[in-house]
């Protein structure tokens, strides 16, 4: 039996007033309790944050969107049904993909509150409720992810950091907090992760799929005006190995958006082409340098602009962004920049 943790405080302040926001942006107490256990063929995992918000509105205990005095991030047994099968069930934290801080065949949550708002980056990724098989060959790896219920992304909605509304046009926050209606019924509103992965020499590629819905809000109900997770498949592979003196990786997603095929209801996110090239080498001793070009193709952008309502801001076809970064791991320190 292993027991672990830590305490930590952490406050943060706005360098410019936000008409939608309080100045303080953070100001919180947290305890992570880590517990562990090995029985002869089951190994227990369960880790717990106590955690005293001083800027949340409630603090009734919500495990979907973290909300409350109590966050239970893994809650999970891990079993190996044959000798070349392992087996995870429960809460647990899942992950896969090339990209830094870049996903998008790694459909599993991500709470983007915490990331913008400095937590540490661990609690950028979000829980997941779901069973999780991995099976092993001579030939290739066979990851299976299931979730029975949508595990939605605890995603911007005013409440702790403002975003940009587009019906609007304007800028909001809590003046605007996004209401939502969350697919929330068991085995009716489930998701599929698929990951096939192996090695070519020093390489590494994979492919990936995924069925289930957008984790963040990606349209509107007509009639309420609420936000709504539209259907969701994707397809996309990597590739991941040397490249002169570093590594170099490469990364594509197809997002085909199920309830807007054709592109042509300007109330759901159209379907998209993800791509992602990126390089790291280590430039001096302990010294790491990093940058990654990510750019999406909004596809049938012609039907989308078309049906917009008159007046609308039409969205840009691509969206593209160059990211870099330093990191000094004798330090522990990270320089980040971006473009």
């Amino acid at each position: 039996f292993e027991l672990n943790g830590f305490l930590e405080g952490r406050g943060g302040a706005r360098p410019r007033d936000d008409a939608h926001q309080r100045k303080a942006s953070l100001a919180e107490t947290r305890l992570q309790l880590e517990a562990e256990t090995h029985l002869s063929a089951v190994s227990f995992r369960l880790t717990a944050d106590l955690l005293y918000d001083a800027l949340a509105d409630r603090q009734a205990i919500d495990l979907e969107t973290g909300d409350g005095f109590v966050d239970l991030r893994e809650a999970n047994a891990t079993f190996s049904p044959t000798n070349f099968a392992d087996a995870k069930l429960g809460r647990q934290i899942l992950t896969w993909g090339t990209g830094d801080l870049v996903f998008f065949n790694d459909l599993f949550p991500k709470d983007w509150n915490s990331f913008l708002l400095g937590r540490d980056r661990e609690y950028l990724k979000a829980p997941s409720d779901a069973l999780k098989l991995a099976l092993f060959s001579a030939w290739a790896n066979f990851d299976l992810v299931y979730t029975p219920r949508f595990d939605a992304d605890r995603f911007i909605d005013g409440r702790r950091v403002s975003f940009f509304d587009s019906a609007r046009g304007r800028i909001v926050g809590r003046d605007a907090v996004v209401q939502v209606d969350r697919p929330e019924r068991w085995l009716g509103d489930d998701e599929w992760a698929l990951r096939l992965y192996r090695n070519f020499g020093a390489y590494e590629g994979a492919l990936y799929a995924y069925d289930g819905f957008w984790k963040s809000p990606a349209g509107q109900n007509p009639l309420t005006g609420r936000s709504t997770f539209p259907a969701l498949s994707v397809v996309g592979g990597s590739l991941r190995g040397p490249l002169g003196s570093g590594i170099g990786y490469a990364e594509l997603g197809y997002y085909r958006s199920g309830d807007d095929r054709g592109g042509d209801d300007p109330l759901v996110r159209n379907s998209e082409l993800r791509a992602l090239l990126g390089y790291e080498q280590e430039i001096a001793r302990n010294l790491t340098f990093g940058a990654q070009y990510y750019l999406e193709r909004m596809l049938d952008h012609g039907e989308y602009v078309r049906n917009l309502p008159l007046g609308s801001p039409a969205r840009d076809q691509n969206r593209h962004v160059l990211t870099g970064r330093l990191t000094w791991l004798t330090m522990n320190q990270t320089l980040e920049w971006s473009l």
